[in-house]
């Protein structure tokens, strides 16, 4: 009971910062402009959107597949697929719960131990890490002067004044700031063993100890030029399911794929915000980044922003339940046909 509410408690708190993220992208904005723009834009880019969002999905499925296989087990491809949207739909629940959702139910469907399923994911989320990071500085050796620039116009300044508002002196705020990081750097060396005990600096060095065993665990594939090549493609599907959206609305189909990367870094930057599905931090992020460059008003951006972070949710949650549904009515089935 009391881890219930221990759940409850985390998914109510994750919302409240969620809805408080909203409140700060849209509370500047005219909503008739907004709901015009809606019933303006052509969904048909929407749809060739979530074309390209089925099949990132399903290269991830394939990709899972082929990190279970060095533990001796050849799960089906389409167990897997159920596996993998079931936890993304339980991400919508609680941030990053999905891992252990989807470990889980295709640890029961498949009979595999679920703690080596667990390591898998982990090997793959370090991919992903190095993948985003890769793309993020290819990024900024090409477009470093204009990422400088959003970010300062578009983040720093508005903090900026948002603390100097609070505080009135801007100086006190950046004497605090750097206080603080120098006593976390002091002890981060003179405790590094016992603050190993503590859960965020774990979790931090368990990130970076995945980085290096998921790149070892490359080289130990199989098949690991398939693995490499679904893991291009993943991302490019990424890409081209953010970058189609923007025909969808008539003041930003100017827009080009190379802009589309720059979204994508900013979108996966803002979706592993630890709010449900990226809410609030997503539309505040990408709004504002589409309107930098694309000189487009901040309503448009919010349109561009509404429109592709909605329609990926709601296909999530119908996929999602269909998937739920499929996997644990197959469980249902064979534990019938066994009585």
């Amino acid at each position: 009971m009391r881890k219930g509410l221990n759940q409850t408690l985390k998914f109510l708190a994750f919302f409240i910062v969620g809805v408080f993220l909203l409140w700060i992208a849209f509370r500047n904005v005219e909503y008739q402009k907004l709901i015009e723009g809606l019933e303006k834009a052509d969904y048909s880019w929407v749809f060739l959107s979530l074309i390209f969002a089925l099949l990132a999905y399903a290269s991830r499925a394939r990709r899972w597949v082929l990190l279970i296989h060095p533990l001796g087990y050849k799960p089906s491809l389409l167990n897997t697929f159920y596996s993998l949207m079931t936890g993304y739909l339980a991400n919508l629940a609680l941030p990053r719960i999905g891992e252990i959702t989807r470990c889980v139910t295709l640890g029961k469907k498949e009979k595999i131990p679920v703690d080596q399923l667990i390591g898998t994911v982990v090997v793959e989320r370090a991919i992903d890490f190095i993948s985003l990071l890769s793309i993020m500085i290819i990024l900024i050796v090409s477009r470093g002067k204009e990422i400088n620039e959003f970010l300062k116009e578009s983040i720093f300044i508005p903090l900026q004044q948002k603390v100097l508002s609070l505080f009135g002196f801007t100086w006190i705020i950046w004497v605090i700031i750097f206080v603080t990081f120098s006593l976390m750097i002091l002890l981060l060396i003179k405790y590094r063993r016992k603050l190993r005990k503590i859960r965020l600096i774990a979790k931090i060095f368990d990130v970076i100890k995945g980085v290096i065993n998921g790149m070892k665990a490359i080289t130990s594939l199989d098949r690991k030029w398939e693995f490499i090549f679904h893991t291009v493609f993943i991302w490019i599907n990424y890409a081209l399911m953010t970058w189609v959206v923007v025909f969808a609305i008539e003041s930003t189909s100017h827009i080009t794929f190379g802009d589309g990367i720059f979204l994508l870094v900013i979108g996966g930057l803002a979706m592993s915000a630890p709010v449900q599905s990226g809410l609030g931090a997503y539309h505040y992020f990408i709004s504002r980044a589409i309107a930098f460059i694309g000189g487009v008003k901040i309503e448009d951006g919010l349109i561009f922003a509404f429109i592709t972070h909605e329609s990926q949710m709601l296909f999530v949650i119908i996929i999602g339940a269909v998937s739920f549904f499929m996997i644990f009515r197959k469980n249902h089935e064979e534990k019938i046909s066994m009585d």
